[in-house]
């Protein structure tokens, strides 16, 4: 299955970023072949639709799960209708939420938070 999740540094020892769609970075593992894949986020310099930018991104890489602290109301729906699913992450580096989620310790994401129309304006 590949994973998707937002990070600060292309490293598997990086934190996971705070904000899915205005992430530097985003790493896409696949938990059966081990592969990492690091991604420059497009959507970070968004005047406003990062998160929903973000999450077609997601989608469009053939992601089945997004592991993020969380994540905007636009973005989710973009997810959920491509049925991705979305999981809180822990405090920790990208590769322990990677062995949390391969070991079934993550929780689904319930609370999706309004976007921030404008967010990036000056």
């Amino acid at each position: 299955m590949k994973i998707a999740i937002p990070i600060d540094e292309k490293s598997m020892e990086s934190s996971v970023c705070q904000s899915f769609g205005r992430a530097p970075y985003f790493l896409f593992y696949n938990t059966v072949t081990k592969e990492e894949e690091f991604l420059d986020n497009s959507a970070v310099a968004s005047q406003g639709g990062a998160g929903i930018r973000a999450a077609q991104v997601v989608v469009d890489n053939a992601n089945k799960a997004l592991i993020t602290p969380r994540c905007g109301e636009n973005a989710e729906k973009v997810l959920t209708k491509a049925e991705v699913f979305v999981y809180k992450s822990i405090s920790g580096t990208v590769k322990e939420n990677i062995e949390a989620f391969t070991s079934n310790e993550l929780s689904l994401l319930h609370d999706f938070h309004p976007g921030f129309h404008g967010h990036g304006e000056k």
